[in-house]
C-alpha cells in the first residue's frame, strides 16, 4: 500500500489558489477597462453632475460566476473604484465599491451556493443559473444604485436633494440599461468559456468556502 506524499495535496492547493488570484486580478483589470474606456457619458441637466452607459458590470457578474462571491465581488469593487477615481467618478467610488461587491457576492451566493455553477450539469442547466444568477445581481444594482445614489449625495456629500433626486432618476434610467447588457454579455461570455477552461482544467472548483 502507497502513501501519496502530502506535499503533492498542498501542492494542488496552493496551484488552485494563485489560479484564482490571477483570475481576481485579471476581472478586476477587465473591470477597470470596460469602465474606463468602453462608457459613454451622459450628462444631467442642471448640476446634477453625470452618469454613463459602460461595460464594467457584464465583467463584475462575470467574476462572479468564475470565482464565486467574494473573490468575484472584490474584484468588481477593485477594478470599478479604480476606475471611478480615474475616469471623472470619484465622489462615486465609496458606492460603487459597495454596490459592486454586493452584486459579485449575490450572483455569486445564488450561482454557486445554491445552484453549485461549478459541478458538471447540462447545458440547459447551466444556461438557466447563469442567466437567473446575472439577473438577480443586476435587479439589485438597479434598485439600490438610484437609492444609495441618492441618500449618499444627500446625506454625505451635502447636495440639495431636489438635484440628487434628478440624479437618481437618470441614474435609474442608465442602470437599467447596464443590468440588461451585462446579463447578456456577462452570460455570452461565460458560456463560452466554460467548456473550454472545463476541457483545460482551469474552470475555478467554487467550494463551501468561496461562497460564504
Amino acid at each position: 500500500m502507497t502513501v501519496q506524499p502530502k506535499t503533492n495535496h498542498v501542492t494542488k492547493e496552493n496551484d488552485a489558489t494563485i489560479r484564482r488570484l490571477a483570475i481576481t486580478g485579471l476581472m478586476a483589470a477587465l473591470c477597470y477597462i470596460g469602465f474606463a474606456f468602453f462608457k459613454i457619458d451622459v450628462p444631467i441637466p442642471g448640476e446634477a453632475g453625470k452618469t454613463a452607459f459602460h461595460f464594467g458590470n457584464a465583467f463584475c457578474v462575470l467574476g462572479a460566476l468564475l470565482l464565486g462571491g467574494p473573490l468575484g465581488g472584490l474584484s468588481g469593487a477593485v477594478g470599478m473604484t479604480i476606475a471611478d477615481l480615474t475616469s471623472g467618478y470619484a465622489t462615486s467610488a465609496p458606492t460603487t465599491f459597495v454596490l459592486k461587491f454586493m452584486i459579485g457576492m449575490i450572483v455569486g451566493l445564488i450561482a454557486h451556493k445554491i445552484f453549485h455553477l461549478s459541478k458538471s450539469h447540462n447545458l440547459k442547466f447551466i444556461t438557466i443559473v447563469t442567466v437567473f444568477s446575472s439577473a438577480c445581481g443586476m435587479i439589485f444594482n438597479f434598485f439600490a444604485d438610484p437609492i444609495i445614489g441618492y441618500l449618499y449625495k444627500s446625506y454625505i456629500l451635502g447636495t440639495p436633494q431636489d438635484i440628487a433626486s434628478v440624479y437618481a432618476k437618470w441614474e435609474a434610467g442608465t442602470t437599467l440599461a447596464n443590468a440588461i447588457i451585462a446579463v447578456i454579455a456577462a452570460s455570452v461570455i461565460y458560456l463560452a468559456l466554460r467548456p473550454a477552461l472545463t476541457k483545460t482544467g482551469l474552470l475555478p472548483h467554487i467550494g463551501r468556502e468561496e461562497t460564504l
